[in-house]
């Protein structure tokens, strides 16, 4: 066969390690031995001896879902080949979780994860209910953790002297030694529109990075089952 579909741009190529890498920008392929954790749905091809197993309420206690719907529903998948994961065409990033880093980081925009990774949802601090009730997933331990993103997020520094301030429907996470509060502001565009100008924004103080997807948070489509 002949063709553009058929240059090296597209056609995979062999694995050069074992875990999770990036194979384009839409895609993210793990070279599996043993056990990792995906979202369900997200395999769009694999090969070798794999079984994939739903696990809505936790794998081995490790993985817990929340009454807000915070909780992803996520499937174990188990034996020795490679599979391939995407979510919708959006952009796909591996983050390095090291021996005592925490990355708190928004559930809808988590694909796939090692199982050395440590996960559980927990409440935003500082966000209350006032904040419509921010929970996120916390990762912890040693290992790598697949993210989507619509488009290209941007990842800002934050420091002591220079809080950041965040769109809550915009953030998709922060490294989690960062504290969090609520922030109320005038937005300019509710006072030309004659409301009440009063927006709400995560703030973000002291020392590490915040991720911000270019756009507000979209209603999600229902989960295929």
């Amino acid at each position: 066969m002949k063709g553009d579909l058929f240059s090296s741009e597209h056609v995979v190529r062999p694995a050069t390690e074992p875990g999770m890498t990036v194979e384009n920008a839409k895609c993210i392929r793990y070279v599996v031995s043993g056990e990792m954790y995906a979202r369900q749905g997200a395999m769009v091809a694999y090969r070798g001896s794999l079984a994939f197993e739903r696990k809505g309420q936790g794998v081995g206690g490790m993985l817990k879902r929340a009454v807000t719907g915070e909780g992803l529903p996520l499937m174990a998948v188990r034996g020795q080949g490679e599979a391939w994961f995407a979510h919708e065409a959006q952009n796909c990033f591996v983050v390095e979780v090291e021996a005592g880093d925490r990355f708190t980081v928004n559930g809808r925009n988590v694909l796939c994860f090692d199982a050395s990774l440590s996960y559980d949802i927990k409440t935003v601090k500082g966000s209350g209910i006032a904040g419509g009730g921010l929970f996120n997933s916390v990762f912890s331990g040693r290992g790598r953790l697949g993210l989507v993103c619509e488009g290209n997020p941007l990842v800002i520094p934050v420091s002591p002297q220079s809080p950041v301030y965040v769109d809550t429907d915009a953030v998709l996470g922060w490294t989690a030694q960062l504290q969090t509060s609520l922030h109320r502001s005038q937005s300019i565009g509710s006072m030309l529109r004659g409301g009440s100008g009063e927006t709400v924004q995560l703030m973000l103080q002291g020392e590490g990075f915040v991720v911000v997807r270019p756009s507000e948070l979209t209603p999600q489509r229902p989960q295929q089952h």
